[in-house]
């Protein structure tokens, strides 16, 4: 006899949704410190939050990409105010 009902599959897709959506947000954020950060770091945040949202389990990592998206945008806006453009290059 059985006292709890089985998780629903939904449940489960929706979290693994989540934790790949932290590891990706992850990912945007430590590629966009060198590239497209303007595009990437708006993404990175994006998807950290979302999949916090989500309730995934691999909170550390989205926490970071949380914290690169942000990091994204900052090093954009120094570069561009010490070169004193709207873009900025190596």
């Amino acid at each position: 006899m059985q006292l709890t009902a089985p998780a629903t599959p939904r449940t489960q897709t929706r979290t693994r949704d989540a934790d790949g959506m932290a590891v990706a947000s992850f990912i945007l954020g430590l590629l966009g410190l060198l590239v497209l950060n303007l595009f990437l770091g708006p993404v990175a945040i994006i998807l950290a939050l979302v999949s916090l949202w989500r309730g995934t389990a691999r909170k550390g990592r989205a926490y970071l990409g949380l914290t690169l998206g942000v990091a994204d945008l900052a090093v954009l806006a120094i570069a561009m105010a010490a070169s004193n453009t709207v873009s900025w290059s190596l």
